[in-house]
C-alpha cells in the first residue's frame, strides 16, 4: 500500500482541487445561501460534517461492499448522515435551518460528496478519509464564507449579521456595522451578484496560480553532446 501524503490531501482540498473554485460542484447551494457569512457558515459546517462522517463510514465498510452495489450503498450512507444533520439543525438551530431550507437535504445530491466517497474513501483507510473529508469540506466552506462576506458587505454594509442564529445571544455582540446608514447594493444579494462574486474568486485563484507558476525557475537545459568524429 502506497504511503498517504497528508500534505497533498490538504493542498488538494484547500486549493488545487477546491470543490467550489476548481471542481465547480455544489454551486446551487453555494450561490443560493451565500448572501451572509452566517448562512454560508451554517451550510459549510453541515457539508463538512457530511463529508467527514460519510468518508469515514464508507472507508470502514469498503472491503465488504460488492462493486455492483457500492454506489447505492454510498448514497444511502450519505443520505442517512444528512438526515441526522438536518434533524439536529431543526432541533437546535431552527431559525437558521428555516433560512437554509431545502439546501440542507440537498447536500445528498452534492456531487463532491459522492465523488470523494468513490475516488478516495473507498480506496483508503478511515484516518486518511477523515482528513480528506475535513479538507474538502473546509475548502468548500471557506469559499462559501468569503463569498458570503463579499455579498454581505456590499449588500448590507455589515458583517456577521444574524450570528445569533448560530451562536445564540452571544452572536448579537459580534455583529459589525462597516458602513453606517448604508442603503445597500441590491445586486450583491441577488443571484447575479453571487455569480459575479464567484467569478471574481475563480479569476483571483487563476491569477495567483499563474503568478506562482511564473516564479518557478525553469529547469536548466543540458546541451546535447556532439558525437566524436572517428
Amino acid at each position: 500500500m502506497s504511503t498517504i501524503n497528508y500534505k497533498e490531501i490538504t493542498n488538494n482540498g484547500l486549493w488545487t482541487n477546491n470543490v467550489g473554485l476548481v471542481q465547480l460542484l455544489g454551486l446551487c447551494p453555494l450561490l443560493a445561501v451565500s448572501n451572509t457569512v452566517i448562512n454560508a457558515l451554517g451550510l459549510g459546517l453541515a457539508t463538512m460534517l457530511t463529508l467527514i462522517v460519510s468518508n469515514v463510514s464508507i472507508s470502514i465498510i469498503r472491503n465488504w461492499v460488492r462493486p455492483e452495489v457500492r454506489i447505492p450503498i454510498f448514497v444511502l450512507i450519505i443520505a442517512s448522515v444528512v438526515t441526522a444533520i438536518e434533524l439536529s439543525m431543526k432541533a437546535y438551530f431552527f431559525e437558521l435551518y428555516s433560512i437554509l431550507g431545502i439546501f440542507i437535504p440537498l447536500i445528498v445530491t452534492n456531487c463532491a460528496i459522492i465523488g470523494r466517497a468513490e475516488a478516495f474513501a473507498a480506496k483508503n483507510n478511515p484516518l486518511a478519509s477523515a482528513v480528506d473529508g475535513f479538507m474538502m469540506g473546509l475548502g468548500f466552506g471557506l469559499v462559501l464564507i468569503v463569498l458570503g462576506a463579499m455579498r454581505e458587505i456590499l449588500g448590507a454594509g455589515t458583517l456577521f449579521s444574524g450570528a445569533h442564529l448560530l451562536l445564540g445571544e452571544f452572536g448579537h455582540s459580534i455583529v459589525i456595522t462597516l458602513i453606517s446608514d448604508y442603503r445597500g447594493f441590491l445586486l450583491a444579494v441577488l443571484p447575479p451578484g453571487a455569480f459575479i462574486g464567484l467569478g471574481l474568486l475563480i479569476a483571483g485563484k487563476k491569477w495567483l496560480d499563474n503568478r506562482a507558476a511564473s516564479k518557478v525557475p525553469a529547469a536548466p537545459v543540458t546541451p546535447a553532446v556532439e558525437p566524436e568524429q572517428v
